[in-house]
């Protein structure tokens, strides 16, 4: 069950990236509902889905803290 909570954030994720604040505040969501080591792999995913995105990247702030 917790694997598909990964999958569903990665596909709500996508679809929102058309809007920063969107991003952001489902990113958040995301951040309180996963466990640490689906945070740990979210990052990573997050770190090369943005990289073509710059305008996204002030939500990565949130996966450091």
């Amino acid at each position: 069950m917790a694997r598909a909570m990964y999958e569903y954030t990665k596909t709500v994720l996508q679809k929102v990236s058309f809007n920063t604040d969107l991003f952001c505040k489902e990113l958040e969501k995301a951040l309180s509902r996963l466990l640490p080591y689906e945070i740990d792999e979210l990052t990573i995913w997050l770190k090369q889905f943005t990289a073509n995105k710059p305008d996204l990247y002030v939500c990565l702030a949130l996966v450091s803290k």
